[in-house]
């Protein structure tokens, strides 16, 4: 490996909930340096939740999360010229980014509605444990069961 390691940065939290969370998922939307676009297109997405499900839309961002969250993936190792994938539990930060990724990644997937709107139906299928994102999230817990042989290579 070259060089050093970069440093992780602290957030501060956003303006209006004073969450480092949400001002992670308000910079993974942002699209070339419009960060107070992507901040209206959150806060609008957690007003619709709001009226959708009567709850604080902190809460249902959270739980969306946490029902996205992977425990599971596959890493490729090598060992002895064969490849193999090996399961391996997931770190919480990176938990965390894969699911606010394929929570936004779903979202631009769709078209029709505004994004605001789209962004809200996928945080709130999230919550419900159905749609793009969630089916995600199995399909890796399936890789990493179906390499649950090559378990033990995870030590190395």
């Amino acid at each position: 490996m070259r060089g050093k390691r970069a440093t992780k940065r602290k957030l501060k939290g956003d303006p209006k909930y004073q969450s480092v969370t949400v001002e992670k998922f308000i910079n993974k939307i942002m699209l070339r340096g419009q960060k107070e676009t992507a901040r209206n297109l959150v806060y609008h997405a957690f007003d619709i939740l709001k009226d959708k499900t009567q709850k604080e839309p902190l809460e249902v961002f959270e739980a969306s999360l946490k029902n996205t969250s992977p425990l599971l993936e596959v890493r490729p190792k090598r060992i002895g010229g064969a490849t193999y994938q090996v399961p391996m539990e997931v770190a919480p930060s990176r938990r965390e980014t894969l699911a606010m990724r394929w929570i936004i990644n779903a979202a631009r997937k769709r078209s029709g509605a505004a994004f605001d709107k789209i962004i809200a139906e996928e945080l709130f299928a999230a919550y419900e444990n159905t749609g793009v994102a969630i089916k995600q999230k199995e399909n890796m817990h399936k890789m990493a069961e179906a390499n649950k042989a090559f378990a033990h290579y995870a030590r190395f």
